[in-house]
């Protein structure tokens, strides 16, 4: 007998409240965007799946090239970059397809991803590890299927970014916005500081887009595409 292909559900969460996405095969079922007090109610959550992501919006990252980086150097390295507070975890990742590491904190306020962690398990019985965004978003830019590949986030106010071409990564980094319009005014300065046609180019969301966010990006590039 053919062997059931795997189930892996992926789930979002920031200050605001939490999305999630099913996969098993060609099957795909979204969640609308929904707040932390549904959290216990949800079915979804109730179940195993071989594959449990979780992803947080935090916008305290940098990306550090691996043979810059050492365990003992990155609270330094990444206060660099964000402002932390005394008490904040700070934690690395490995990001080898970019040759680089992710130093993170999960520190913003929130409890609801690590109780997802504890409530979720996988097939095996295991808890699994929550990570920023822009780690799932470099992990799914070569999905993009341009070679210019433009992926990115918005929610609670920033706009998480991962620019490429071909295999070379030029951008990864978080913008404080007021709104989506301000959004698209970072996206732009980003895309022409790099030399970047958006009229040629796919822009690639892992976020939900409103029909007039994807209407206003449509206006400026030559595709819309929502992982």
């Amino acid at each position: 007998m053919d062997q059931m292909p795997s189930k892996r559900i992926s789930i979002q969460v920031s200050l605001s409240g939490y999305s999630f996405k099913i996969e098993q095969g060609d099957s795909v079922r979204k969640s609308a965007w929904l707040s932390s007090d549904k959290m216990f109610t949800t079915p979804e959550f109730q179940l195993r799946y071989d594959y449990v992501d979780i992803s947080l919006f935090t916008p305290k990252c940098a990306l550090i090239p691996s043979n810059f980086f050492s365990p003992e150097s990155a609270r330094d390295l990444i206060s660099r970059s964000v402002v932390l507070n005394e008490t904040d975890q700070v934690c690395n990742v490995d990001v080898p397809q970019f040759g680089a590491v992710l130093i993170y904190s999960n520190s913003i306020g929130e409890s609801l991803s690590r109780a997802i962690s504890d409530t979720i398990l996988t097939t095996a019985g295991n808890k699994s590890e929550v990570f920023p965004e822009l780690y799932y978003i470099l992990g799914a830019l070569p999905q993009c299927r341009d070679y210019n590949k433009i992926l990115a986030s918005f929610c609670d106010g920033y706009l998480y970014l991962a620019i490429a071409q071909g295999k070379s990564l030029l951008l990864c980094n978080s913008f404080k916005t007021a709104d989506f319009t301000t959004a698209e005014y970072f996206l732009f300065m980003a895309m022409k500081k790099l030399q970047l046609n958006p009229e040629v180019s796919t822009i690639c969301f892992r976020t939900p887009l409103g029909a007039d966010e994807e209407m206003s990006l449509y206006r400026y590039f030559n595709s819309v595409e929502q992982f």
